[in-house]
């Protein structure tokens, strides 16, 4: 046995200590409980013969070995499919969320006992995401996970995309040129490409302009004017439509990037050929208006100055300004014969507060808040492909090897058993305003002060955000305890969720997210600011008066100090309590997130918009 010389510095030792023999090439491999054996030896012939200054070392080497021997007797308990498990490490040339994976089809899994809705319609669904093949934020896993469960319900959905030249092909079926047409921009009719493809079992239609519309290396960002390339985008939907001869019930549109399809609709293409469609408008967030000039509007067939009223299209805020302007938000809230909202919360705070609050309480009688859901077939711990052991909430040993599997990985201390327990916090977010900058940052002073360990996911678009995080990185990245890690990778996501104990949500405001339910799915108990969705799936342990439904922690304020009492009440329900702890685990995996409960009222607002006139 090999060892090489310890840092001195105060690191995770072990990761650049112990014998390289237990991480053994994939061609090469033990049997899992075989491997963990030969492991053992090693610590025990470590920490009984390694007589160097370095007692930290063999103190963690000791640790190591009870966390393995804990590990050993669950996995002997239970059937883990941990035969070829090879342990990751922090030197690893490739990262372990970045090696091969099983292929993992979903497109038929996780539904099967959904009964058939009587009456079946034809949904189309046209925006600017879709996951996880152009997938930024929540909005493009909403997409997939309604279209899905729509589908099983027995619907006929299909959704319309751009075909940006950054997409994620790789999960693509079936993937055919159909036909080539012209849609009108700015005087031009531009030479179209329209593709079809099959993505997790959804029919795709991805539409291509022939322009520089939708290039570049990420869905947003690209060097081409984006209000105007989903307003180009929007009008070519409807175009193909009439050539296609193609009439659904329902034209679902998403977010200011494609709320401007409800006003070419009525103003154009219904006094054409396209009689039947009705229009569903679903505001993920409320914050982004799409901005638009008249002369923007203009370039996609419409007269921009029609619309500059405040009972269309106005931006409330630019009245009086020179020049005023539009918002493909509000035009599509007026046009659309339903908006959608994503949580029954959300509802309640957009129309007491900000500048379209006026614009739906005129339009209340179409405004419906439904609370998103997951797709549990994506997100599922008895069957994820990317996790090293699979779990359930009847055997959920498998949690306690994923976690000790991402605290390797990553270089992180891992948790002895007979000492103070370390609970693992994970964050998975955009690192915007809205999310709780100032209060992620808090969260990691306050959980290193607490012995506790977190590890953030997530990408900053705003170069300054991202310079301060990449300075705490280079903080707290060596350290055993805090990992920050710029950047965004699906496969990371999903054993994130699965190792963490606690997931930490503390946005400012919140429409709906997704986080908090998909870390309950996998057995995270989440800790959340009270605000919008999250007040409508998160409530508090110690609220007595609904312990039925207590699920997690809730703090209200805005300030550090609410976020640390929260935190530190979890910490201490983890530490004192690992019984209820492992109940409330067991609960929280339990709970019905799925997008099949979503997905009927979805259906119900479908039905009552259908033989509607605008």
């Amino acid at each position: 046995m090999i060892i090489r010389g310890c840092s001195s510095q105060p690191t995770s030792a072990p990761r650049s200590c112990f014998s390289t023999s237990f991480l053994l090439p994939t061609s090469n491999r033990h049997s899992f409980k075989k491997r963990v054996t030969t492991f053992k030896h090693e610590l025990d012939v470590v920490s009984c013969s390694f007589n160097s200054p370095s007692t930290n070392f063999r103190i963690q080497a000791l640790e190591a070995k009870k966390q393995l021997d804990g590990v050993i007797s669950e996995g002997s308990r239970t059937n883990l499919q941990n035969d070829h498990l090879t342990w990751p490490s922090p030197s690893d040339k490739v990262p372990f969320w970045k090696t091969e994976f099983p292929s993992w089809d979903i497109s038929d899994s996780g539904h099967v006992d959904i009964q058939k809705d009587s009456d079946p319609i034809h949904v189309i669904h046209v925006t600017a995401e879709m996951a996880p093949i152009a997938k930024v934020g929540g909005l493009g896993d909403v997409v997939t996970g309604l279209a899905r469960a729509c589908l099983m319900r027995g619907h006929t959905v299909d959704v319309y995309l751009p075909f940006y030249e950054c997409i994620n092909k790789q999960h693509i079926k079936e993937l055919t040129l159909i036909s080539t047409y012209g849609s009108y921009h700015d005087g031009s009719w531009i030479p179209t490409n329209i593709y079809r493809g099959v993505v997790f079992g959804i029919p795709v239609v991805f539409i291509e302009p022939t322009n520089h519309f939708f290039k570049g290396q990420s869905v947003y960002g690209g060097s081409y004017d984006e209000l105007e390339a989903y307003l180009f985008f929007s009008r070519a939907c409807l175009e193909w439509l009439q050539v296609s001869a193609t009439q659904p019930d329902i034209i679902h549109v998403h977010e200011w990037q494609t709320a401007g399809l409800p006003l070419l609709y009525w103003d154009m293409y219904q006094y054409l050929s396209l009689q039947k469609p009705r229009i569903v408008l679903t505001i993920h967030n409320m914050e982004h208006y799409g901005e638009c000039r008249q002369e923007q509007l203009n370039k996609c067939g419409l007269d921009g100055s029609v619309y500059a009223t405040e009972e269309k299209a106005m931006d409330d805020r630019t009245i009086g300004h020179n020049p005023e302007r539009l918002s493909l938000l509000k035009g599509g809230i007026v046009y659309s014969n339903a908006v959608v909202t994503v949580s029954p919360t959300y509802l309640k705070e957009t129309l007491n507060s900000g500048w379209l609050a006026a614009t739906l309480i005129r339009h209340r009688d179409k405004y419906f808040g439904i609370l998103n859901g997951i797709d549990t077939a994506i997100w599922n711990p008895a069957t994820d492909a990317f996790l090293p052991a699979k779990f359930d909430a009847n055997q959920i040993e498998g949690k306690r090897i994923c976690k000790l599997f991402v605290q390797r990985g990553l270089g992180l201390a891992p948790e002895a058993q007979d000492s103070a327990k370390v609970p693992l916090v994970v964050c998975i977010t955009r690192l915007v305003a809205q999310k709780g900058l100032h209060l992620i940052t808090n969260a990691i002073r306050h959980i290193e002060a607490l012995n506790g360990q977190m590890i953030i996911l997530g990408t900053a678009p705003d170069a300054r955000v991202g310079s301060e995080f990449e300075g705490l990185a280079q903080l707290h990245n060596e350290g055993p305890s805090i990992r920050i890690l710029q950047m965004y990778s699906e496969e990371l996501s999903h054993m994130l969720y699965a190792a963490a104990d606690i997931v930490l949500v503390p946005s400012i405001y919140e429409p709906c997210g997704l986080s908090q339910m998909i870390g309950m799915r996998y057995g995270a108990v989440p800790l959340v600011r009270k605000t919008g969705g999250l007040a409508d799936t998160v409530f508090d342990m110690d609220d007595q008066s609904h312990s039925e439904t207590a699920n997690g922690f809730v703090f209200e304020g805005i300030d550090e100090g609410s976020l640390n009492c929260a935190l530190d009440r979890a910490f201490s329900f983890y530490r004192e309590k690992p019984n209820e702890w492992r109940d409330t685990v067991k609960k929280v995996l339990l709970m019905d997130n799925s997008w099949n409960n979503a997905a009927g009222k979805y259906i119900d607002v479908y039905n009552n918009v259908r033989f509607k006139h605008h």
